[in-house]
C-alpha cells in the first residue's frame, strides 16, 4: 500500500529499456520459426541483442563452426528487421548445447518453439525445449 504523498518506485515498463541478451534456438521448423518471430519482437521491442543458435546433434567430420544455411538464412531474417545478432553454430546434445550458449553469452532469456512430441520422443523424453528448461540458469520461453 501507498503512502499518500510518495511516489512509487515501480513503473510499468515501456520501450528502451533493456531485457539482456536474448537466445533463439533455430532448427527450420515452424515452431523454430515463430521463437525466431518472438525473438526478433522482444529484441526490437527491449533494444536487446539476438544470438540465433543452430545445434548439430552429431558431429561427423570436421565441425568448424561455421553457420549452416539455415542458421544463415535465420540471420538474414533478423538483419532485415533490424535487430543486432550474432549467429552460433553448435554442435551436440541439443538442450545442452543451447544453455551453454546462453551461459557463453551471459543471456538474460531462451526462446525456444516447441511442438507435439511423437509417441517415440515421448517415451524417451526427448523434448528439446524440456532439456533446455530443465539446465537454463535464465529464463526460458517456450513457444508454440
Amino acid at each position: 500500500m501507498r503512502r499518500p504523498g510518495r511516489e512509487s518506485t515501480i513503473r510499468p515498463h515501456t520501450r528502451g529499456g533493456t531485457m539482456g541478451t536474448i537466445v533463439v534456438a533455430f532448427d527450420e521448423s515452424e515452431p523454430a520459426g515463430r521463437a525466431l518471430e518472438r525473438g526478433i519482437d522482444l529484441a526490437r521491442r527491449y533494444e536487446d541483442r539476438l544470438v540465433v543458435t543452430s545445434v548439430r546433434p552429431v558431429v561427423i567430420g570436421a565441425f568448424d563452426g561455421a553457420p549452416g544455411p539455415e542458421l544463415v538464412a535465420a540471420g538474414e531474417k533478423v538483419a532485415a528487421a533490424g535487430v543486432p545478432f550474432t549467429l552460433v553454430e553448435a554442435a551436440g546434445d541439443p538442450g545442452q548445447a543451447i544453455v551453454e550458449v546462453a551461459d557463453g553469452h551471459e543471456a538474460q532469456l531462451i526462446v525456444v518453439g516447441t511442438r507435439e512430441p511423437s509417441l517415440v520422443e515421448r517415451v524417451l523424453g526427448m523434448s528439446v525445449s524440456e532439456g533446455v528448461q530443465r539446465r537454463a540458469r535464465c529464463d526460458v520461453l517456450i513457444v508454440h
